[in-house]
C-alpha cells in the first residue's frame, strides 16, 4: 500500500499529467520527486487519472515480449467509438495510431481464489474485433521520458475504435495474421505476426483475468480488452483518415476532425 506522504506526491503527479493533457501543453517529464518509483506507484497514478475521465470501458494489455509480464491500463468509456467515427475535440494533440486485435467480453469473470483456465477465459469472450488504439499523452516525446512516467500516463492511451466482429475468430491463426496501417491512403506499416507480446493473445487475456483481477475487480460483461500493437505507432495529423486492415480479422477506420 502506498505510504501517505508518497500518496500526496503521486496525486500531484496525476494532476500534472491531467493538466498537461487538458491544456495541450505537454511536459518533458514529471519532476524527479513526483515520478513513480515502481509499477505499483505508476498504476496508482493511472487509477487517479482514470477517475477523472469517468467510467472504465475495458483495459489495454500488452507486453514487450512473449515471455514478459504484461502491463495493463484502463480504457475510459467516453473515448470509445465504432469504425468510421470522426474523432473531434481539443484533446487530440499527439494523434498516434496503432493497429490491434481486441476482444469484447460476453460474460463476467469476477475475482475468485481459483485461477481461470484458458478455456474458461475463451468461453467468456463474446467476440473478436480489429481495432485502432489512439495514443495521446501529457509528454512531449513519450519515448524519452522515464519509463514509469509513460506507464502512469495511462500508458499513453487516448482513444479506442473498434471494427466489426470477426466470424469464427477461434479458427484464426494469429501467428500467420498480417496487417497494414494506412494514413490518408498511404500504407505506413505492414507486418505479419508482429505483436511484440507474441501472437498468443489469449495468454494476455488469461493473465488479465487472473493476475489483474485485484485491480480490475474482474473482467465484466461488456468490457473491451485490446491486446497490444501490431504496427508500432504511426503519427497522424488533424484531418487525417486512417485504416487498419488485417488479412483475416477485418478492417477498422477512423478520421480526425
Amino acid at each position: 500500500m502506498t505510504a501517505a506522504p508518497r500518496k500526496d506526491q503521486l496525486l500531484q503527479a496525476a494532476d500534472i499529467l491531467l493538466d498537461a493533457r487538458r491544456a495541450l501543453q505537454p511536459i518533458d517529464d514529471l519532476p524527479g520527486d513526483l515520478q513513480p518509483a515502481s509499477l505499483e506507484e505508476a498504476y496508482f497514478v493511472q487509477n487517479q487519472m482514470a477517475i477523472a475521465f469517468g467510467a472504465i470501458g475495458g483495459w489495454k494489455v500488452g507486453a514487450p515480449s512473449p515471455e514478459a509480464t504484461p502491463l495493463f491500463a484502463p480504457l475510459p468509456l467516453i473515448w470509445m467509438a465504432e469504425t468510421d467515427s470522426i474523432l473531434a475535440g481539443p484533446r487530440h494533440r499527439f494523434r498516434g495510431l496503432e493497429g490491434e486485435i481486441a476482444f469484447h467480453i460476453g460474460h463476467a469473470l469476477p475475482p475468485r481464489a481459483t485461477p481461470y483456465t484458458r478455456e474458461e477465459v475463451t468461453a467468456a469472450i463474446g467476440s473478436c474485433h480489429p481495432a485502432i488504439e489512439v495514443l495521446e499523452t501529457a509528454i512531449a516525446d513519450p519515448m524519452k521520458c522515464a519509463r514509469f512516467t509513460q506507464v502512469a500516463d495511462l500508458q499513453i492511451h487516448g482513444g479506442f475504435v473498434y471494427g466489426p466482429a470477426v466470424a469464427n475468430w477461434q479458427q484464426l491463426d494469429f501467428a500467420q495474421e498480417s496487417v497494414a496501417i494506412s494514413v490518408d491512403g498511404i500504407v505506413r506499416v505492414e507486418g505479419t505476426g508482429s505483436n511484440p507480446a507474441g501472437t498468443d493473445l489469449l495468454r494476455l487475456l488469461t493473465w488479465l483475468a487472473n493476475a489483474g483481477a485485484t485491480r480490475t475487480g474482474g473482467l465484466k460483461a461488456g468490457d473491451w480488452i485490446t491486446t497490444g500493437s501490431w504496427t508500432g505507432y504511426t503519427l497522424a495529423s488533424a484531418g487525417s483518415s486512417a485504416q487498419v486492415r488485417f488479412a483475416r480479422a477485418g478492417s477498422v477506420a477512423m478520421r480526425f476532425a
